[in-house]
């Protein structure tokens, strides 16, 4: 059974609500069908319900819960609630209600106040717009300093990683972390890596150096961030600083780290900036055909989740399955 097909499992054994605000596209519409159809997670589409199934009346979505915040009597609660998380910030209550007719505002306050698990937007949104609300409204996981975003990568017919399978961060959201958040996506990737394969992560903090090949403030920042993770996490498998070379393939790890914990086997790769994170994934989803799924967040109180506006509507039921195991995880 492959990844996606491993998440939708465990999905389905424990089902969680998922709230899709961006209803009048098509592809969530289609998504929000197989989602239903396959009895993966209970949806909630937001909008009014005549106009969201005459955009795409071919597929059933008649087992969704549909709410419009035109109408909806959370509206007048979630306007106040939202009002006294961000008082000290200058909000007001006129403010607040006409944010609650957003339906990003909205959906994120429908997982703050337990009327749905998790969010999954994104399709014709930015990362920006989406993740905004979520770090007003739920803020970020106790215990975390930092949120950040991942993709979960698995290539065909790969010998690397586990059975193909990567975790590639921060890919998504931080542009340039220093070395501190650097160590921190590494921690909270490990912890991801783990929950949504159940394998054992092993992390290379990655560079254009391997064990002071090269010497810059590029790489002494990885090579700082490398030292910190491992204070953190003494009994974590993670290494650095690692080419990618080395981080993959044990016959270059033999030569280039010798004696590395990692090197050769690493699964969880770790970006030292957005630039080369998001070209990476975006690399090995077109030259290696790999499926990408994501940007998944990590550090936020409760799952909302980003995906690419050139999603697809599988893509779609495949994030919001995460989602639901990233909700399981915190119950």
């Amino acid at each position: 059974m492959g990844f996606i097909d491993t998440i939708i499992s465990r999905a389905k054994q424990n089902k969680k609500t998922i709230v899709l605000p961006e209803s009048y596209d098509p592809r969530i519409i289609e998504a929000c069908a197989k989602l239903l159809d396959q009895d993966i997670v209970r949806v909630v589409m937001i909008g009014d319900r005549t106009r969201i199934e005459a955009v795409a009346p071919q597929w059933d979505i008649s087992g969704a819960r549909f709410v419009d915040p035109e109408t909806s009597p959370l509206a007048e609660p979630f306007a106040n609630a939202f009002c006294a998380l961000r008082k000290a910030k200058g909000m007001t209550l006129e403010k607040a209600r006409d944010l609650m007719r957003d339906p990003l505002y909205f959906a994120v306050m429908m997982v703050k106040q337990r009327e749905a698990d998790g969010m999954v937007a994104g399709a014709i949104n930015s990362t920006s717009n989406t993740l905004r609300p979520a770090l007003q409204i739920l803020k970020t996981a106790p215990g975390t300093k930092i949120v950040s975003a991942f993709f979960m990568i698995i290539v065909p017919d790969c010998p690397y990683g586990l059975d193909g399978t990567f975790l590639f961060a921060d890919s998504g959201l931080v542009e340039n972390p220093d070395a501190d958040q650097l160590s921190e996506i590494a921690l909270s990737s490990a912890r991801t890596f783990r929950l949504l394969t159940g394998g054992e992560p092993h992390v290379a903090m990655l560079s254009y150096s391997t064990y002071g090949s090269a010497k810059s403030e590029l790489t002494e920042k990885v090579i700082e961030a490398t030292r910190l993770a491992k204070q953190k996490a003494p009994d974590l498998s993670l290494d650095g600083e690692l080419q990618v070379d080395a981080a993959l393939v044990e016959q270059v790890a033999k030569s280039k780290a010798p004696g590395s914990m990692v090197a050769g086997k690493a699964n969880v790769l770790i970006f030292p900036d957005l630039n080369s994170g998001n070209i990476s994934y975006k690399l090995a989803q077109r030259l290696a055909r790999a499926e990408a799924y994501g940007p998944i967040t990590q550090g936020i109180a409760r799952p909302v989740n980003d995906l690419s506006r050139g999603c697809s509507a599988d893509d779609i039921v495949g994030v919001a399955a995460i989602t639901a195991v990233q909700a399981q995880d915190i119950d």
